[in-house]
């Protein structure tokens, strides 16, 4: 599956609630994606959290663009940017922190963080 078929996968729907500002939690416990040095797989926790504009990320889609990096070799942060870029194109939401929690490999475990907040919107409540 190439990367933009892959990004098909992703599905929004419109913001039920477009007039509040409100945080969006959503923790992805089972990434796996494989050691592009090795072939070993990667096990990751993922984090998205988002203040929707327009659109808000549907689940079901999330949860099988995920499953489809299981047989990709991928270092963990390239992934992650690439996730996170997906996320954005498809969202153009208001703030969004993508998290990855990759586990231990060879002693060292790696997060990695990526956060934006559009310069136009001023949070009505204050984002952590």
């Amino acid at each position: 599956m190439n990367q933009k078929s892959r990004h098909n996968i992703l599905e929004r729907f419109d913001n039920p609630n477009i007039e509040h500002d409100f945080l969006i939690k959503t923790k992805i416990s089972e990434f796996t994606c494989l050691c592009p040095m090795t072939g070993q797989p990667d096990f990751a926790k993922m984090f998205l959290e988002y203040v929707p504009d327009r659109h808000c990320v549907e689940l079901k889609s999330l949860k099988l663009y995920m499953a489809s990096y299981r047989d990709e070799g991928a270092y963990h942060e390239a992934v992650t940017g690439r996730i996170y870029e997906h996320l954005m194109e498809l969202l153009t939401p208001r703030y969004l922190h993508f998290k990855s929690k990759f586990n231990v490999r060879g002693g060292i475990y790696t997060d990695i963080e990526f956060k934006h907040q559009n310069t136009e919107w001023t949070p009505k409540n204050k984002i952590k």
